[in-house]
């Protein structure tokens, strides 16, 4: 904040909103756009770590397995985002304070299930009630990039598992025929091909998962969207030292340049990175 913002009572014009813009609670909203993007960094790695393992589940020869990935893939996907992402986080919640209870707690006598309630110890909690505010905006951060690993995995895992079967079945042949493992085949035929034919759907699952990232809202994280609601709604003197009408508008324009303005640099990213994996190989629009 300038110094000439101790009375914002005497200010007007430009000044006015120089000092509105460098509030504390303004830093929480530019800060937000950093958890948005640390949200993607980690997510997309995360979600397609799941997608490999659920596409490699769906095509093993073990039975178990295969029912186990091609369940995965079905479930998440026919449930609806929100509907999931508003169960998921409550009952992932659950089940790490339920595994901790048992830990910590075996001599505990209540029921845990106690109605509509959900009880445990206090050492079973997370976080813990006398953990710093920080640790609670963590662990909260980490529950919602897990459940969005989890259901954009599913989705990824079908990219990569229709992927997968597009590579010609002659090349996995002719790896087999010169010696080659299924493992060796697997990891030096399969899976450096499979890329040129998942990156398209790959690539619309990055711009779904960006236009998603609102949804953190839902989870309880301040993200861009919360603060723009927040900031923008209308401030009465009573309330604020800089009030102001229903600014929701112009907060909602600000966020709809981001999106687009990230969305199209992603565009091109992708576009180069597909140019260089198809380099040199021939389609239907001929040799790229």
């Amino acid at each position: 904040m300038f110094s000439y913002c101790t009375d914002p009572d005497t200010l007007s014009g430009l000044r006015w909103l120089s000092c509105y813009l460098t509030t504390a609670k303004h830093a929480g909203f530019y800060w937000s756009f950093l958890t948005v993007l640390t949200l993607l960094a980690i997510t997309a790695p995360t979600a397609l770590a799941f997608g490999f393992g659920g596409a490699s589940a769906a095509r093993s020869q073990f039975a178990p397995l295969r029912w186990f990935g091609k369940s995965y893939i079905a479930i998440v996907r026919g449930v609806p985002d929100i509907a999931f992402f508003l169960f998921f986080v409550i009952a992932l919640d659950q089940a790490f304070e339920w595994i901790r209870h048992q830990w910590k707690c075996p001599d505990w006598p209540d029921a845990i299930r106690q109605g509509n309630d959900f009880v445990v110890c206090a050492a079973a909690k997370l976080p813990l009630g006398t953990a710093e505010q920080w640790v609670h905006e963590v662990y909260g951060f980490f529950t919602a990039v897990l459940t969005f690993a989890i259901v954009f995995g599913a989705f990824s895992a079908n990219v990569l598992y229709g992927a997968m079967r597009a590579v010609p079945k002659g090349q996995l042949e002719t790896a087999e025929a010169y010696g080659m493992t299924r493992r060796q085949t697997f990891w030096r035929v399969l899976v450096p091909q499979m890329w040129v034919y998942a990156l398209p759907g790959l690539s619309n699952l990055w711009m779904v998962l960006i236009k998603a990232t609102p949804l953190l809202f839902l989870l309880g994280v301040e993200d861009i969207v919360y603060w723009a609601r927040e900031l923008g709604g209308s401030k009465t003197p009573r309330f604020t030292d800089y009030p102001h009408g229903d600014w929701r508008l112009w907060y909602f324009l600000v966020l709809l340049v981001f999106y687009l303005c990230f969305t199209k640099l992603s565009e091109v990213v992708l576009e180069r990175v597909m140019k260089k994996l198809t380099r040199g190989q021939a389609t239907l629009g001929g040799t790229t």
